[in-house]
């Protein structure tokens, strides 16, 4: 994005990123608790923007790598608990209340689930600046989050992954790479992940033309 301070704190629409996902996991009826997970800088930043989610069970600092910031969140789960655990980037603040649900839905029935956009662009494989294949973009989906999982099903993927000295780009490939199943639930173009000053605009545009409606 280009800015000093983490994507997740910018506003959309004058709201942060942050509080807009949050809100989002507010009004999910199968969520029962949030926990944020910010840079170590951002952390009296992020309890001050959230105050308002009565779901917010904590905030704490995240760590070098994706997954080392989701362990950090799986700590402060209370000890009794065993459902299911949702990972979200913040990054994608327009997250709809029916996908969350959906998530939970699959997850509880197959153990992980995650929602994944259909792939309309042709897809090439390049190697050494030539093109190696064309593949099959019926085989082919972009995922988002959340990302739901039973707590004993992450949690073990997480130990496998760290024994092995694995760094993972999602939670799900974590499972995966057990040979675990993961349901796939439809993903949206409006759940799109803000990277750039593109994405926010584009972002931005949607609402306005949302409220416009």
């Amino acid at each position: 994005m280009g800015g000093t301070r983490a994507k997740a704190f910018l506003d959309l629409a004058g709201v942060p990123m942050l509080l807009r996902a949050a809100r989002a996991f507010e009004a999910a009826p199968s969520v029962d608790a949030l926990v944020a997970i910010v840079p170590s800088s951002e952390l009296e930043s992020a309890q001050e923007i959230l105050e308002p989610i009565s779901k917010l069970f904590g905030v704490a600092s995240g760590g070098q790598r994706r997954q080392d910031s989701v362990a950090a969140g799986l700590t402060l789960a209370p000890p009794a608990f065993d459902g299911i655990v949702l990972v979200h980037d913040a990054a994608r603040p327009l997250v709809t209340v029916d996908m969350i649900e959906a998530v939970v839905t699959a997850a509880r029935e197959t153990g992980a689930a995650l929602p994944v956009l259909r792939v309309v662009d042709t897809i090439k494989r390049v190697r050494n600046g030539l093109v190696e294949a064309t593949l099959d973009r019926e085989e082919l989906g972009s995922a988002q989050t959340p990302q739901g999982f039973r707590l004993a099903v992450l949690c073990h993927a997480y130990d496998e992954a760290r024994a092995a000295g694995i760094t993972l780009t999602d939670e799900a490939m974590a499972v995966e790479r057990l040979g675990e199943p993961v349901a796939v639930v439809p993903g949206t173009a409006r759940n799109r992940k803000i990277t750039t000053v593109d994405d926010l605009a584009w972002a931005e545009a949607l609402l306005a033309r949302e409220s416009a409606e």
